[in-house]
């Protein structure tokens, strides 16, 4: 009967044996790698902190978007030149109400355009101003169109439309609002539409609206 031998040992090249050479040393972790991780699991929990404190603060003062709406337009002028470069005279009054009863905001950047069948025929820029809580702000607007080219059908439409005595127009605003509740305030995009009616100028006035606002 053959005793079986273990094989011997395979030794590295420094002379230990390999499988001691293929195991790494303990060392102990860095105080450092210790303290960053310390780090991470505090602001973890203060971003979590922040969230849960934001939603009980939206729940308990429920934030309401401002709205954009009017309440009335002239049409002054509107003709064509040579026979598709509109030229053109519209006020309207821009009505801005802020319906929260906790929350101030501020119109940090306020645009108007001003579209005939979705083409852009006058703009303004409104400066910024501020909505105290359950305040209503009017605003007049004057949007000129000077030279504005139309293509054939579209103008060919305007002609149509002051001939039957009723022009229509769409209002858009874009603005940067900035809600402000005690110390905290957030930011945000609010996009107003109107579609708008009139009659034909020289006194031309408004006859229906549609306007809604949104995020």
């Amino acid at each position: 009967m053959k005793l079986l031998r273990p094989d011997p040992p395979e030794y590295s090249a420094g002379g230990r044996p390999r499988t001691q050479a293929l195991l790494r040393p303990h060392r102990r972790t860095n105080p450092f790698i210790w303290f960053a991780a310390f780090l991470c699991v505090i602001l973890i929990l203060l971003l979590i902190a922040a969230g849960i404190l934001t939603l009980i603060i939206f729940l308990i003062i429920k934030p309401r978007n401002p709205s954009f709406d009017t309440s009335s337009a002239t049409l002054n002028a509107i003709y064509l030149d040579s026979p598709a470069y509109l030229n053109s005279d519209l006020t309207f009054l821009a009505n801005f109400s802020n319906p929260n009863t906790k929350i101030d905001v501020v119109f940090e950047y306020a645009s108007i355009e001003l579209y005939f069948l979705n083409r852009l025929v006058a703009a303004q820029l409104l400066p910024p101003f501020v909505q105290r809580r359950g305040e209503a702000k009017l605003q007049a607007v004057h949007m000129i169109s000077s030279q504005v080219y139309l293509p054939p059908e579209i103008a060919l439409e305007l002609v149509t439309q002051v001939r039957s005595n009723r022009v229509f127009y769409s209002v858009r605003g874009t603005f940067r609002v900035r809600a402000i509740f005690g110390v905290g305030h957030f930011s945000y995009w609010l996009y107003g539409r109107c579609q708008i009616e009139l009659t034909s100028p020289p006194s031309g006035v408004l006859v229906a609206r549609s306007c809604r606002t949104k995020r």
